[in-house]
């Protein structure tokens, strides 16, 4: 009989990369793998590019630290979430669950432990996020990302294993990616990313400080989903919502990339030895794990940061100024922090392995 496993996290696509990371491999050793996912998140959207993966869609609620008549509605689509993933579980019986974390990822884990099925966990961030924070008691193992994470989780749970890297990202063309975007090599290339949701203040930054930025780069700029501003059309510039399959060649054409500090993104600009400008999300409008991540990295000497409170024009353009002017000994810095690294895919696939044989 088959292996199972069941893969779950969602919200972002921060929340789902590392799951598609891992479920090309599993195939590959001929597991039979399903998704549990929001009915409409984004998660639903690129677990679509694998066939071979059975996708379920459950109901769930957003865990808000802050007031909102949703809310009140919300506990009751939670557990709808996990009464139907305790049944399709309790019937389909996978031999381990992989979670990501994401909001939709507390109904799983809640459900394959009332089935008494193994769960592993994996956090990205720093500290951990309140939808992992909840799933942690009913979980068996907990890998984390960063060492210092491990003080954060129970020590008979926690593993740190680094960060899980997509290995088709390596595989980008800078040809490729040139030739999609119309590029020439006469300037160097600056990525703008703000994760799948988008960075509105990002972005704003990035079309008013245009003119001045385009003397020095040729720009790519993924806005997110419905920011693509459609009356700007200048040479040298090209926006997208998002970018799915083109995303490793235009990877390997970056020569300096602006993002937010999700732990998943930076892991792989550090990974692809791309130096980074990370604007993190505010305290207000997020529990502050990024500007940890971003913190950390600067730390490290692996980027350079510009709070999202300090985000003016002037600013934003020195700080690029600042970065290229930097860009060859945070290369440096990356590739020695890049020879220390371990094989964290490989190290996941373990723990889920032997936990799965533990059941």
């Amino acid at each position: 009989m088959k292996r199972r496993i069941v893969f779950t996290g969602g919200g972002s696509a921060g929340h789902v990369t590392v799951n598609l990371a891992l479920i090309p491999h599993f195939i590959k050793l001929g597991w039979e793998v399903a998704y549990i996912g929001s009915v409409t998140g984004i998660e639903r959207e690129l677990v679509a590019n694998h066939p071979d993966v059975r996708y379920i869609g459950i109901s769930s609620g957003k865990l808000r630290r802050y007031f909102d008549w949703r809310n009140m509605s919300d506990p009751l689509r939670v557990l709808k979430g996990i009464w139907q993933a305790f049944r399709f579980l309790g019937k389909w019986k996978p031999d381990v669950i992989f979670s990501k974390g994401g909001f939709v990822s507390v109904p799983v884990v809640f459900g394959g432990w009332l089935n008494r099925l193994p769960v592993v966990i994996h956090e990205s961030d720093l500290t951990p996020g309140l939808a992992n924070k909840l799933a942690v008691p009913f979980s068996n193992k907990v890998c984390v990302t960063f060492p210092d994470s491990l003080s954060k989780v129970p020590r008979s749970k926690g593993i740190h294993v680094g960060a899980v890297v997509r290995e088709e990202l390596k595989q980008g063309r800078k040809e490729a990616g040139l030739a999609y975007c119309s590029f020439t090599t006469k300037k160097p290339v600056l990525l703008v990313m703000g994760g799948s949701l988008g960075a509105r203040r990002i972005n704003e930054a990035v079309r008013r400080t245009l003119p001045n930025l385009l003397e020095h780069f040729s720009i790519v700029h993924i806005c997110g989903k419905n920011q693509v501003d459609e009356t700007i059309q200048v040479t040298g510039y090209k926006q997208f919502e998002y970018v799915q399959e083109e995303l490793p060649d235009l990877l390997a054409m970056a020569d300096l990339v602006v993002s937010r500090a999700g732990s998943n993104a930076i892991y792989e600009f550090l990974a692809l030895q791309k130096p980074m400008l990370l604007i993190p999300l505010s305290r207000e409008a997020s529990r502050g794990d990024q500007i940890l991540n971003a913190q950390s990295f600067e730390r490290q000497g692996l980027c350079h940061v510009l709070l999202e409170e300090e985000l003016t024009d002037d600013r934003f353009y020195q700080a690029l100024n600042d970065l290229q002017t930097n860009r060859e000994s945070i290369l440096q810095r990356m590739r020695e922090e890049n020879e220390k690294k371990t094989d964290a895919l490989a190290q996941v696939m373990a723990i889920l392995q032997e936990t799965a044989r533990s059941k």
